[in-house]
């Protein structure tokens, strides 16, 4: 087998050959850096996001197009500019409304580049109609969120107790709405206990104060005889019924043992805090109509249970008059009645006597009964105890004649381990060569002239190298 040898000269015609073909080396050894096309736009997008922060733009929705996957994309537009937007599935599908061509709007995004096409664009997180203003977009927002977490399923919503007997008011002590309120119970429901947990309705910490008095409500329920809470306040603008639409006041009540009748505001006024009431009413009068309603009721029946409740009286007296008759007819005199009771005890004795004897008789039969079979089931204990002796030296020699075949056949296999085993094999002369990788070499074609090889004796390794290859 021939080798190709390594010369000094030919590293030389290689380095003349490419000194030929390399291009001048350029006056300037600090060119000015080249970048591609998409490495610049790229240094384009990191510096507009890093230097414009997150921001709010108002304008008309151009071009709107819903892709199958569920993004929105969109053009921002006025009267002298426009801008590419995309939203993407994870916040459009929390937009709280439909979002349709033409309609003005107020997005939050921020400015990149969309680097495929080179087209500056506004990556939208949040989009409001323009004018809604940032206490609703927060009410909306809260709402998705507790939505989501499930404080206003119906089937969470308790009944309210049809006769409750104490009710709990968190409300203003100054406000128009517990005066309605106090007016509306006194009228229907007189004699109902009320207990008032007062809390500021408006202004700041109204809301902390408000969850303050539902805690302490279900805190004290059992000790101030309470069974029904209303929560009211009478109506305002958005702002003024702001805490009954923060998240503390909300968790609050959807986390309180004692059912909830939620009364704020007028007819068209709806806060978070009434979805999470077990019952929602108009205003803070019809809230305490709606507690009283099982009292009022009542009231209006009493004429004809009062009526039905005389009749029945009637009916019963009757009855246990003529039980008192019965029972007279059937009195007997004491003196008869213990004679009486003294033949039925002689009766009851001599039945009992006999009983007993005739137990007597039962078991006795039963015991010799018992004696005469386990006399016929006494083993043979001789007979056994030989079997036994029998059996014991016929298990010895099974074991014995056992363990000797199979000590024969464990030297039978030994033996053909020992002529299987490869040092045996090198005993006999022969020898196993390996690579310098370590694999066992089967064929001569595998190794090279000046390869290394290592050769395994009986008594040893040698290491040696290949001056040539014959096959």
């Amino acid at each position: 087998m021939q080798m190709a040898r390594h010369s000094p000269d030919s590293d030389v015609d290689c380095a003349r050959i490419r000194a030929m073909f390399q291009p001048p080396i350029p006056a300037n050894p600090f060119p000015a850096p080249v970048s591609s096309v998409s490495d610049f736009v790229l240094q384009i997008r990191e510096t507009l996001e890093a230097h414009i922060p997150l921001c709010w733009v108002s304008g008309e929705v151009s071009g709107l197009t819903r892709a199958t996957s569920g993004h929105l994309y969109f053009t921002l537009k006025d009267a002298r500019a426009q801008i590419r937007c995309t939203m993407w599935r994870n916040r459009a599908q929390l937009l709280a409304f439909q979002l349709q061509e033409g309609m003005r709007v107020e997005v939050r995004g921020l400015v990149s580049i969309y680097e495929a096409r080179g087209d500056l664009q506004l990556s939208v997180d949040t989009i409001r109609q323009a004018g809604v203003g940032n206490l609703y977009e927060a009410f909306v927002l809260l709402k998705q969120k507790l939505l989501a977490e499930g404080l206003f399923r119906a089937d969470t919503k308790r009944p309210l107790p049809p006769l409750p007997r104490g009710i709990g008011l968190v409300c203003s002590p100054g406000a128009a709405a517990l005066q309605d309120m106090l007016i509306a119970l006194a009228r229907r429901a007189p004699a109902i206990p009320l207990v008032l947990y007062p809390a500021p309705v408006q202004g700041p910490g109204a809301c902390a104060r408000l969850a303050d008095a539902i805690s302490t409500a279900n805190a004290r329920a059992k000790q101030d005889g309470i069974e029904l809470l209303i929560l009211a306040r009478g109506g305002g603008s958005l702002e003024d019924l702001w805490a009954f639409n923060e998240e503390p006041l909300v968790r609050a009540i959807a986390a309180s043992t004692l059912p909830i009748l939620c009364g704020v505001g007028h007819e068209t006024d709806t806060t978070l805090a009434d979805l999470a009431a077990d019952l929602r009413a108009a205003t803070p009068t019809a809230a305490a109509e709606l507690a009283s309603a099982g009292w009022f009721a009542c009231r209006a029946q009493l004429p004809r249970l009062a009526a039905r409740l005389s009749t029945a009286m009637a009916r019963r007296l009757g009855h246990a008059d003529q039980t008192l008759v019965r029972v007279q007819q059937r009195l007997l005199h004491p003196r008869a009645r213990l004679a009486r009771s003294a033949d039925k005890l002689d009766l009851l004795a001599l039945r009992l006597r006999s009983l007993h004897a005739l137990r007597g008789q039962q078991a006795h039969a039963r015991l010799t009964t018992l004696r005469q079979r386990l006399l016929h089931a006494r083993p043979a204990l001789i007979e056994r105890y030989s079997l036994l002796g029998t059996l014991r030296q016929a298990m010895q020699q099974a074991i014995l004649r056992h363990h000797a075949q199979a000590r024969t056949k464990l030297d039978r296999l030994e033996q053909g381990l020992a002529h299987l085993n490869p040092d045996a094999i090198l005993h006999r002369g022969y020898a196993i060569v390996r690579d310098e990788r370590g694999q066992i070499v089967r064929r001569a074609q595998s190794l090279t002239a000046g390869a290394g090889i290592d050769i395994q004796l009986s008594d040893g390794h040698v290491k040696a190298r290949t001056d040539g290859v014959d096959q």
